[in-house]
């Protein structure tokens, strides 16, 4: 139940994540490493995206911000479950588990790896945060720079969304859809 709960509700702070950071980007779709990046100054990446000045940053920020704390309020109660019942070293080491090798590092790296991560590098660009811990963006050399690694993490995410729902797809979406929503094991036919 825990598992299924976490999952829709990260589903949920995925999506608006997704569409709030491309309203952030788009506010400024440029890229700097250091402290400091602004128009006029020289970028690290430019982005093959229109400026959007007016309109985009407000809302977007106070999604954003929203959906990353659900999806933390969502992964916390995860990540200690997993640690507690031992699911992360039965399921993701793809011995016992249920998943391939390649399954489990995959999964091992975005729920232990990437996950914090952007969370670490959201958190680095919030000034309230770094005036009481400044080590959380002295890590990255500057908050462009944790807005940087931030892209590139949210870059890693989309795609492995993509891969997960087509692999669902690809081995019986509806059985699995069934089985996430339910609880109750569908998954073993092909209901495509």
């Amino acid at each position: 139940m825990l598992v299924r709960v976490t999952h829709w509700a990260n589903v949920l702070a995925f999506f608006g994540l997704a569409i709030s950071g491309v309203a952030i980007l788009l506010a400024h779709p440029r890229l700097y490493w250091g402290e400091t990046g602004a128009v006029g100054m020289p970028s690290l990446i430019d982005l093959p995206l229109p400026f959007m000045l007016t309109g985009q940053s407000g809302w977007g920020r106070y999604l954003h911000f929203l959906s990353a704390w659900l999806c933390v309020i969502a992964g916390a109660p995860y990540l200690i479950w997993g640690a507690v019942t031992r699911h992360f070293a039965k399921d993701f080491a793809g011995r016992e588990g249920k998943y391939s090798a390649l399954q489990g590092l995959t999964y091992f790296g975005v729920v232990i790896v990437l996950f914090p991560l952007a969370v670490w590098t959201g958190l680095a660009m919030s000034p309230a945060v770094t005036s009481v811990f400044p080590f959380m963006v002295a890590i990255f050399g500057g908050q462009q720079s944790a807005r940087t690694v931030h892209f590139a993490i949210a870059c890693l995410l989309v795609c492995f969304f993509l891969g997960h729902v087509a692999m669902v797809a690809a081995n019986g979406f509806v059985a699995h859809m069934r089985s996430m929503i339910t609880g109750e094991d569908f998954a073993g036919g092909d209901e495509s």
